[in-house]
């Protein structure tokens, strides 16, 4: 079994300043005395193949460096093999990219040589992981998934990202105007909710969309996802309440609700009607999807 560390890194992350960032994270690197491997990914979803192809090494311990994106795909890379238990595999995040919302709900430095630092002390955590079954494919997520107008976000989010940060405004505006709401089945704590809907969310952590907290976060070890059904919402509600979209407290308006649950199933009412699904801002489908959590599933190296 391998005791070092086997580091996947996004060469597009770091918004055009990837070469001098990598350059300063090796050096943190030698000089807390990590031994380590690396692969630069080459393609999209690259991570889940590297992954899967160190632990046939042996490796157990893997830094992610690059975005949510990044970390996303090492997830699902760690989730879909089969070679060793999950909970077995340690997962470390050196931050670089646009969003990095995985990192707030853990306090996780955007600071290279604090989030080495961090790697070094090696404390962890079991974190939970959510899985979405959909019709043709099944995929896996670490921080907060949704169906509806932040699915079409992500589709837009996915054109823009060359504007840096602001691509998530730019999106955001864009979905504001133009996203139609769908009638969605809610089935979720043996009740069913049939409701025109905004959007959907499931959440393990904290964050998402930019810093948004869109979730009534509790815990992210506790087996339950930390659920939303934004209703009939409008523009107009959106705008008045924008500041409770990162306060946590659009949690509490009237036409907005939330479950603790570990399952759910949500199915758009009109046939030809197929909302985006996304997790961990990662497009992943359209269409009727389940959602189950796997308990403790993967090691984080986080500060607490």
């Amino acid at each position: 079994m391998q005791t070092s560390w086997f580091i996947i890194v996004n060469p597009i992350a770091g918004n055009g300043n990837f070469n001098e960032l990598w350059n300063e994270i090796q050096k943190q690197l030698n000089s807390h005395q990590i031994t380590y491997k690396y692969s630069k990914t080459e393609y999209s979803q690259h991570e889940i193949e590297l992954v899967q192809n160190a632990i046939n090494q042996g490796y157990k311990n893997i830094i992610s460096v690059g975005g949510d994106g990044t970390l996303h795909h090492i997830v699902n890379g760690i989730m879909k093999q089969n070679i060793v238990k999950t909970e077995e595999i340690t997962v470390g995040v050196i931050p670089l990219g646009t969003g990095n919302d995985w990192i707030k709900t853990y306090g996780i430095s955007k600071n290279i040589e604090k989030a080495v630092a961090l790697i070094k002390n090696k404390n962890k955590i079991y974190q939970d992981i959510g899985c979405l079954e959909l019709k043709d494919k099944t995929s896996y997520f670490n921080n907060v998934a949704g169906i509806g107008y932040d699915g079409y976000v992500v589709n837009k989010l996915n054109k823009l990202k060359r504007f840096g940060a602001i691509a998530y405004l730019l999106s955001g505006i864009a979905g504001l105007l133009f996203y139609k709401k769908t009638t969605f089945k809610v089935e979720v704590n043996n009740k069913l909710i049939e409701t025109k809907c905004l959007m959907t969310l499931f959440g393990i952590c904290k964050y998402s969309a930019g810093g948004m907290q869109l979730t009534d976060y509790k815990d992210s070890t506790n087996g339950l996802f930390d659920i939303t059904i934004a209703k009939n919402l409008t523009l107009s509600d959106l705008i008045l309440n924008i500041k409770k979209l990162y306060n946590g407290l659009i949690t509490k308006h009237r036409k907005v609700e939330t479950h603790l649950s570990n399952t759910l199933l949500i199915t758009p009412t009109v046939v030809n009607d197929k909302p985006f699904i996304q997790a961990d801002g990662e497009l992943i489908g359209q269409g009727t999807v389940k959602v189950s959590l796997i308990h403790r599933a993967i090691q984080f190296i986080t500060p607490q």
